[in-house]
């Protein structure tokens, strides 16, 4: 089993920034690459950002230009720099190691418990 933790979260005003970081206790032979989902209240959990085998990445629309994910050397940790945060980025922000898995591909595997971000105008 893996587990994911997540840290980092915190309030912080419109236009401020905040470093997320998310730890892995073990990056499995099937990994295939770590991302990062949120969930705002009332909204179903939305795709943020991912990087695959540390090497290409990918962001959701709202976030492009002001969020970047970078993965560490042990592929174990993972960040997510959030710059000129805005009021609709509060949400509960998730860290996620994917996997392959079997003819799926790579999926979304081991999540960890989230953390708060709340962004106030």
């Amino acid at each position: 089993q893996v587990q994911v933790a997540e840290s980092g979260g915190g309030s912080v005003q419109a236009g401020g920034s905040l470093k997320l970081s998310c730890a892995a206790s073990r990056y499995p032979i099937s990994g295939c690459g770590m991302g990062w989902y949120r969930q705002a209240p009332g909204k179903p959990r939305e795709f943020v950002s991912l990087t695959v085998n540390q090497g290409s990445t990918t962001y959701a629309d709202s976030v492009k230009g002001r969020f970047a994910i970078s993965q560490g050397n042990d592929k174990n940790t993972l960040y997510l720099q959030m710059n000129s945060l805005k009021t609709e980025d509060t949400a509960v922000y998730y860290c996620v190691l994917h996997t392959i898995i079997g003819f799926q591909g790579c999926q979304p595997n081991y999540w960890g418990q989230g953390t708060q971000v709340t962004v106030s105008s």
